[in-house]
């Protein structure tokens, strides 16, 4: 079933246009990008939010709680992604922010592969866990719903990236309700050793 994704906001595209356009190009430390030969467009638009683990993953209220962190788009030169290019929202509103490669191209693409391939659809989105550097592609529950607003329903889906964590399988799809347990024994400090002196 084809997943329902969401359109940016129209100035984060705006601003990912310009930069491609622009001189940020042949700047970009991204050689895959500097050597495109051809137009280069960007797609598959998808919010990024990022977990906030100060409440140890699941806070009491019992929902973990994320914060849109801004857009992403894949930047496809010819018929594969070359590099991704993010957006953040500022106080003048979207704004391109970068252009990066690596494993989190092709692991976006195949991962969106997978979710096309399940029989329900669903609102794609990517879910960063900064404090163990793992990337997932959340698969929403809710197609209709704002792409910028909302946290993980224990239902939804998060298909890990790679490269994945230790332990934890990179592109096998999780429920929430699954994963979230791991990343919480994951993220709890472990006790202090007393001292015996």
């Amino acid at each position: 079933m084809p997943l329902h994704v969401s359109p940016a906001p129209a100035p984060a595209l705006r601003s990912v246009l310009a930069a491609l356009g622009s001189p940020a190009v042949r700047e970009a430390h991204t050689p895959a990008l500097r050597s495109v030969q051809g137009p280069l467009s960007p797609e598959l638009p998808l919010p990024v939010h990022v977990l906030d683990v100060r409440d140890q993953v699941v806070p009491p209220a019992g929902a973990p709680r994320t914060r849109l962190a801004g857009w992403r788009f894949l930047i496809r030169g010819g018929d594969r992604p070359v590099a991704a290019a993010d957006t953040i929202l500022t106080p003048d509103g979207w704004a391109f922010s970068h252009f990066f490669e690596g494993p989190y191209l092709a692991s976006t693409e195949r991962a969106v592969r997978q979710a096309e391939a399940m029989a329900t659809g669903h609102q794609p989105r990517l879910l960063s866990v900064p404090e163990l550097y793992m990337l997932t592609l959340w698969l929403h529950e809710d197609a209709e719903a704002d792409p910028a607003a909302g946290a993980p329903a224990p239902a939804d889906l998060l298909i890990p990236l790679a490269p994945a964590p230790p332990g934890i399988a990179a592109h096998l799809p999780y429920r929430v309700a699954d994963l979230l347990p791991v990343l919480t024994l994951r993220l709890v400090p472990p006790p202090l050793l007393e001292s015996t002196a």
